[in-house]
């Protein structure tokens, strides 16, 4: 049915395993319907995460019907396994990332995201989402990717592209952080969240406008018409739209799988709850030049958010016994660092994670297509890479065209 011939086929995975802490608390869910109710709309989305929240949320707010529509109930997916370390900074250093790409290209990339958080903090504070969103600075320790000398150099490059960041010598970080290392990078512009109830939020918002939410709902395949695009679900409904964004994040389109970008495993804790938290620790995302890195946060119930331990495998994250091992990893590594004693986790949950070469996203319409598109979130910034992909989308839909729109492209 679809204009290359073939079906809406998605990568399909167990999106998360364990029980990540973000689904224990209120305000995570959202209002929705198995039956779409109507079978025409101005953009149809195709997820109901992070991604597809923060587009529909731009798409109604600039007077479009939307439809939005998930195999999974709402915010079910990957989006709570998110550590919500909201970051402006790109897995990729800027350094490396001016030799992977045009020097004026990567700076562009790396204001993008700095310009995204910023963003998206303001948005939510528009809304007013009770989703513990907190505007934080960020803490790029050194490690076996990158000693302190590279870093030093990574901060004075941010420095000239109008970055905020701060090289801090071995000395420095001990006296103000209490951390061993060979210096680090202080930078600004970076948040942290609730990302369940920040994804309910933004969908609720859309509904206020009038988006529809049908779930669970799976679309079989697809075509663009000459008066749109057609969707076929699966219980043998066709829906029509002017336009349809895929933002099936790690499940994507397989007409979108590139050499440049793979599926990896990630793991992640919640401690208990951790008195006398020391006050910079809860103000600061930490996270480590390392392969593999460690990085944390504070949540604001007292405990602290890490993750890390990833590996270039697709198949283990839901597997029970290494989730176990690797929580006690990932705790072994945190104690280590802060010395603060972590014990078990109350929380633990794994999930699949995609990365690209470059560390930036892939946004775009769906090759040989006009009116479909996709948003693939990858790399550590997901949710700040899906608040460049609203904005991108939203105006290619709207019929203009972001200036930043190339550097996302499919590579």
């Amino acid at each position: 049915m679809t204009k290359s011939g073939r079906a809406a086929d998605t990568r399909k995975d167990d999106l998360r395993t364990g029980k990540p802490f973000w689904l224990t608390q209120p305000g995570g869910s959202v209002n929705f319907s198995a039956d779409p109710g109507r079978d025409r709309a101005d953009v149809i989305i195709v997820g109901a995460g992070i991604s597809g929240a923060l587009l529909a949320e731009a798409l109604t707010r600039a007077g479009k019907r939307v439809l939005i529509l998930d195999r999974r109930a709402p915010v079910r997916g990957s989006t709570p396994a998110s550590t919500a370390m909201i970051q402006h900074e790109i897995d990729v250093p800027l350094n490396d990332l001016r030799k992977q790409m045009t020097p004026r290209a990567a700076n562009a990339a790396w204001r993008r995201s700095v310009r995204a958080v910023s963003d998206l903090v303001e948005l939510t504070a528009d809304l007013t989402i009770d989703c513990r969103m907190q505007a934080k600075p960020a803490l790029y320790l050194a490690g076996d990717q990158m000693d302190g000398k590279a870093l030093e150099a990574e901060a004075a490059a941010r420095r000239r592209i109008g970055i905020q960041a701060e090289f801090l010598s071995p000395a420095r970080l001990l006296e103000t952080y209490g951390l061993e290392r060979d210096g680090a990078i202080l930078s600004h512009d970076s948040a942290s969240a609730n990302p369940a109830q920040l994804a309910a939020g933004l969908l609720r918002a859309a509904q206020k406008r009038g988006a529809v939410i049908a779930a669970p709902v799976e679309v079989s395949d697809f075509a663009e018409l000459p008066s749109g695009v057609a969707l076929a679900t699966k219980d043998g409904r066709v829906l029509t739209a002017d336009h349809a964004v895929f933002c099936t994040g790690y499940e994507f389109l397989k007409q979108m799988q590139s050499p440049q970008h793979r599926v990896t495993s990630t793991w992640a804790i919640a401690t208990r709850k951790i008195r006398d938290m020391p006050g910079w620790m809860k103000e600061t995302i930490v996270w480590e030049a390392s392969d593999p890195y460690l990085y944390f946060r504070a949540d604001q119930s007292g405990r602290l958010i890490a993750g890390g331990e990833d590996e270039e495998t697709s198949e283990k994250n839901s597997r029970h016994s290494v989730l176990r091992r690797k929580a006690r990893e990932i705790a072994s590594k945190l104690q280590a660092l802060t010395g603060i004693p972590i014990g078990k986790p109350d929380y633990r949950w794994a999930a699949p994670f995609s990365v690209t070469e470059d560390g930036l996203p892939i946004i775009d319409r769906v090759e040989g297509h006009e009116r479909v598109y996709a948003v693939m979130g990858f790399g550590g910034n997901g949710i700040t890479f899906s608040m460049i992909a609203a904005q991108i989308i939203a105006a290619a839909i709207d019929g203009g065209r972001d200036p930043d729109a190339g550097l996302f492209a499919l590579r």
